[in-house]
């Protein structure tokens, strides 16, 4: 089965093809990087500019490479949320448009669901039930996940995601952006212990997560040396001690939240994946846990069409297709969440 799919949530188009949910034909990804980087962020409105004026040569280059006409294509998936109103309607139209013009089936995926399966392709398979921490710029949950297809919030960010965390603190200690990359790149010059950021506790005793209080103790720390005037030793530092910090509260709360469920696979995936700190510190708890841990490549952490198209592939097996009139929706979830004392109590679906 050949899938063509489209990913535009964000500041990257992507379109690949893949077959039978875990062969990539084609992968290509048109980033947005230099566009943001002067506002330190993404501009949804230049995001969606952009992706309007390179979707087009980005599906022809996918299916160029993949070596096939799209008439040769099985279906057709796309990101349908969540993500930026504007980036997500260009690829949802756009796939809707192939659909209709070519007869294919149309499938609209959660972009958390495609990064869960970002692991497919490299990994042998995944074996269920699973805990899958999901973690970028824009996303931070952890999912036990009972069988294929079916998702339970375990724990959520309750404010900022990692990896917007890491973009915020690299700017306040002037690295620039994107500053996941960046302050991992420092960090490694600097001293992880020089300063101690205190754990996060969630008031009403829920397992979550929350990054906006290191931000906060990052920005006194900042004002509080030399009048913030920032050395490079002081920067490596505070980079290595922020970076221990999310890492930690990452790993622990993915324990934490592990014991007691028998999971068989450990999944770490999401952008943020991509840091070794993190990965390191997932190794050992997947020892702790006596599971293997499953990362997607570099190249599939961030965003990416291939994810897309492996998230669906289950579906059009079981012929689960989008109406033609489906539409974008930034409020897509997974499922609602449930109170962590619940979360063996039942077993959502997975729900468009």
């Amino acid at each position: 089965m050949l899938i063509l799919a489209i990913e535009s949530s964000c500041d990257e188009t992507a379109a690949a093809v893949v077959r039978d949910g875990r062969e990539i034909l084609s992968s290509v990804i048109s980033s947005q990087i230099d566009l943001h980087r002067p506002y330190g962020g993404v501009v949804p409105e230049i995001a969606s500019r952009d992706h309007l004026s390179k979707i087009d040569p980005v599906v022809e280059e996918a299916l160029l490479e993949a070596r096939i006409e799209l008439e040769m294509i099985d279906g057709v998936a796309v990101t349908q949320g969540p993500g930026l109103i504007g980036s997500l309607l260009v690829g949802v139209c756009y796939a809707k448009a192939l659909a209709f013009g070519t007869g294919k089936p149309i499938v609209g995926v959660n972009h958390i669901e495609g990064h869960f399966y970002s692991v497919v392709f490299e990994n042998p398979a995944i074996e269920y039930p699973a805990m899958a921490l999901i973690v970028s710029g824009g996303h931070t949950n952890l999912f036990h996940v009972a069988e294929e297809g079916k998702y339970k919030v375990v724990s959520r960010t309750r404010d900022d995601a990692a990896g917007e965390a890491f973009d915020k603190a690299a700017k306040m200690l002037g690295l620039g952006y994107p500053g996941g990359p960046i302050i991992e790149k420092i960090a490694q010059k600097g001293n992880a212990d020089a300063f101690r950021f205190t754990m996060p506790k969630i008031s009403d005793g829920r397992p979550d997560l929350s990054f906006s209080g290191l931000k906060t103790a990052l920005s006194k720390l900042i004002k509080g040396n030399n009048d913030g005037v920032l050395s490079e030793s002081f920067v490596a530092d505070a980079a290595a001690s922020f970076q221990y910090a999310v890492v930690e509260q990452l790993a622990e709360t993915t324990l934490k939240g592990a014991r007691g469920l028998k999971v068989k696979t450990l999944i770490v995936a999401g952008g943020v994946a991509c840091n070794l700190t993190l990965r390191a510190a997932m190794e050992k708890v997947a020892n702790k846990l006596s599971v293997p841990v499953y990362f997607p490549s570099k190249h599939l952490s961030t965003d990416n069409a291939a994810m897309i198209a492996a998230a669906a592939y289950p579906k059009l097996l079981r012929r689960e297709v989008s109406p033609i009139s489906m539409t974008a929706d930034i409020t897509l979830r997974l499922q609602n969440v449930d109170n962590i004392d619940s979360r063996l109590k039942g077993k959502v679906k997975y729900r468009l």
